[in-house]
């Protein structure tokens, strides 16, 4: 097969979910309206941990954190194919594709040390609570964010630049929404073992790591829970961590699923079709998940959109 230098590459062709072209009306409204279902979500999350002194608490830090992560996560992928579903176009340029991935691995990354750090949170919390204020200092809490924002420029940066070396057949059709890492693999013509085996190195240092750092303080957590004496007690220590434990089961439950999609005889595109689960619906369902189980988020919303109304 004949095969032409990367920068000879002038652009990927998006396939998308659907080539139907009954389909991408509705395809169009939809992701329009989970888009901005995700961005206004996860921004009133922020907007109100922010704006009420008594969610100033290490929990409240890092899930405002996670829902500014949550907003560039879907931004980096929902609006170029907004834009390619509505001028009918398939194109993304070479430089464009390469950014969509970098971009797309520093925040998933971000997005799974994140819950991770949010785990140890909650650990910390239910486990040592007489040390908690001590233990999650500010100095902690800034260090473990810029820790894990270190952690996801390299590993992204690390990919992008492997990439950068690859040349590409003159095929530049990727069966999906957005430039994915693994599809564009798949269409280089040089060889690519060491992409490869970077990229299921780093999975499972970065995938199996903190899932295990999640297990460790949940299987703690637990165990402190069942020794609470009183009904009322377990409840309230499980309701502090009920919702971050549904985001994960959410998150992880989601990134299996294309895992396995991936793994088994699927089409390209049913893969594509799943992997919509934790690029778009996850980062939406997380503010509606902390918002309906949190007390102090639904009395910090009621606040800001009170305030909000009353300014206006």
């Amino acid at each position: 097969m004949e095969s032409e230098n990367q920068t000879e590459v002038s652009e990927f062709l998006l396939l998308g979910l659907s080539e139907d072209p009954k389909l991408q009306p509705l395809l169009f409204g939809l992701f329009l309206s989970m888009y901005l279902v995700s961005v206004l979500g996860n921004l009133l999350i922020i907007l109100a941990v922010s704006s009420d002194s008594h969610l100033h608490t290490p929990m409240y830090f890092f899930l405002s954190n996670l829902s500014f992560v949550d907003i560039s996560f879907t931004s980096t992928i929902v609006p170029k194919m907004l834009v390619n579903i509505q001028t009918q176009s398939k194109s993304i340029t070479y430089g464009g594709c390469l950014i969509q991935v970098y971009f797309f691995m520093v925040f998933i990354c971000m997005d799974n040390l994140l819950l991770t750090t949010m785990a140890y949170d909650r650990y910390v919390a239910i486990c040592h609570p007489l040390y908690y204020r001590v233990i999650m200092n500010p100095r902690l809490c800034g260090l473990l964010i810029l820790l894990s924002l270190f952690i996801s420029i390299m590993n992204a940066l690390l990919h992008s630049l492997m990439l950068v070396h690859l040349s590409f057949c003159t095929d530049l059709k990727i069966p999906h929404f957005f430039c994915e890492l693994a599809q564009i693999l798949e269409l280089a013509c040089s060889d690519t073992l060491i992409n490869n085996v970077l990229v299921y190195l780093v999975t499972s240092l970065l995938g199996v790591g903190p899932l295990s750092g999640i297990i460790f303080s949940y299987t703690r957590i637990v165990s402190s829970i069942l020794r609470i004496p009183s009904t009322g007690g377990k409840f309230k220590a499980f309701s502090t961590c009920g919702s971050h434990l549904s985001v994960v089961c959410l998150f992880y439950g989601a990134c299996v699923g294309v895992y396995l999609s991936s793994a088994s005889s699927l089409s390209p595109r049913k893969r594509a079709v799943a992997s919509v689960m934790y690029t778009v619906v996850t980062p939406m369902m997380n503010p509606f998940i902390y918002s309906l189980r949190n007390r102090d988020i639904k009395g910090a919303l009621r606040k800001l959109i009170s305030g909000m109304s009353s300014f206006s």
